[in-house]
C-alpha cells in the first residue's frame, strides 16, 4: 500500500501525458539512473516519443521549482532528464530484467491504472457538482441570498468527494 501511494506521488503532468522522471524510475528500480537510460537507449527502437521524452528546459524548471526534482549538490545533472508514459514504463520491464524492476513496474501500471479509474468513476460526479454550482448561483441571485454560503457548501461538497486513501486492499486469506 506504501508503494502505491509513493509512486502515486511520484506521477506528474506533462504535455497533456501522466509521466514519471527517470531519476524516480531509477530509485524504484534500485539502478542508477545513467544505467536506465543506458538499457533504453540500448533498446530505443522500442520508446517512440509518446512514450519517452526528454523534458525542455522550462518544463525542468517548473518541476524543479515544485519539488519534483530535487536539486542534486555536487554537480547534478548533466542532461535534462527523461519522462516516461504508461506506455514507456510498461517498455521499461522489457529492457530491465531484474525481479525488483518486474515487481516495480507491476505497481506502477496498478497505480495508473488506478488513477485513470478513478478520472472516469469521477467524470459523471464532476459535471453533477457544476450543475449544482450554477443552479445554486441562480437561485441564491433570483432569492437575493448570500452567495458565500453557496460558495461554502460547494466547497465542502467537493472536498468529500476527494479520494482519502489510495491503492489496494490485499486480499488477507
Amino acid at each position: 500500500m506504501e508503494t502505491i501511494i509513493q509512486i502515486k506521488n511520484l506521477i506528474y503532468e506533462i504535455r497533456g501525458h501522466k509521466i514519471m522522471i527517470d531519476s524516480d524510475l531509477a530509485n524504484l528500480y534500485e539502478v542508477q539512473t545513467f544505467r536506465l537510460n543506458e538499457a533504453v537507449k540500448r533498446n530505443i527502437s522500442r520508446f517512440p516519443s509518446n512514450f519517452m521524452f526528454q523534458l525542455t528546459k522550462d518544463e525542468y524548471e517548473v518541476l524543479t521549482s515544485q519539488n519534483a526534482i530535487s536539486k542534486s549538490r555536487r554537480g547534478g545533472r548533466r542532461t535534462l532528464p527523461y519522462v516516461f508514459t504508461e506506455q514507456g514504463v510498461a517498455m521499461l520491464s522489457s529492457v530491465l530484467n531484474s525481479e525488483k524492476a518486474i515487481q516495480i513496474n507491476i505497481q506502477i501500471i496498478n497505480t495508473f491504472v488506478q488513477m485513470r479509474q478513478w478520472a472516469i468513476e469521477n467524470k459523471d460526479l464532476a459535471q453533477r457538482i457544476c450543475e449544482l454550482e450554477k443552479y445554486f448561483i441562480e437561485h441564491c441571485r433570483e432569492n437575493k441570498h448570500d452567495m458565500q454560503q453557496i460558495y461554502e457548501a460547494i466547497d465542502l461538497l467537493i472536498d468529500r468527494t476527494k479520494p482519502t486513501q489510495v491503492g489496494f486492499i490485499k486480499d488477507r486469506n
